[in-house]
């Protein structure tokens, strides 16, 4: 299996809607292809099916056998592109460093080297006895993060 093949119809088939984009591309054992996707709105199932059928009419079945899955992202996986931090911004994210460090805040920005995020905490007074809740920002790079999820909340 020509893996630039594949890769290069991934990228055919993603330029027809510049929303979306791809978040991974797997070759498994036994001529596997796996394509993980996502768009800045999410991927309908209609787009996931175009994708495949594009992939797998451009390829030739005579030479290589192969099966072919094409799956939106999931929601519980950990983040992995930038594209997908700024598609988030305003939920809140678990992020665990490669220092050992995990902060849970709401996403604020999302640039091209790092993440801002924001969250309230109860810290000791200034002066006298007691807490008070101040607001906290810390600013993360892209390459210090070990896992970002997104939590998910439901009302």
């Amino acid at each position: 299996m020509n893996q630039d093949i594949v890769k290069q119809l991934v990228k055919e088939a993603l330029e027809e809607d510049e929303s979306l984009f791809l978040i991974d591309l797997s070759f498994l054992a036994g001529n596997k292809i796996l394509v993980e996707l996502d768009g800045d709105t999410g991927i309908s199932l209609k787009e996931c099916i175009r994708i495949s059928r594009y992939v797998e009419n451009n390829l030739d079945r005579e030479e290589d056998d192969f099966s072919l899955e094409v799956t939106s992202v999931d929601i519980s996986k950990p983040l992995k592109v930038p594209r997908q931090y700024q598609k988030n911004i305003g939920r809140i994210l678990k992020v665990k460093t490669f220092e050992s460090k995990t902060i849970e805040g709401t996403l604020i920005s999302a640039g091209l080297e790092h993440i801002n995020l924001e969250w309230k905490a109860r810290v000791p007074k200034p002066i006298g006895k007691g807490k008070v809740t101040v607001v906290q920002t810390a600013e993360i790079a892209y390459n210090s993060i070990q896992e970002a999820k997104v939590k998910i909340i439901f009302n």
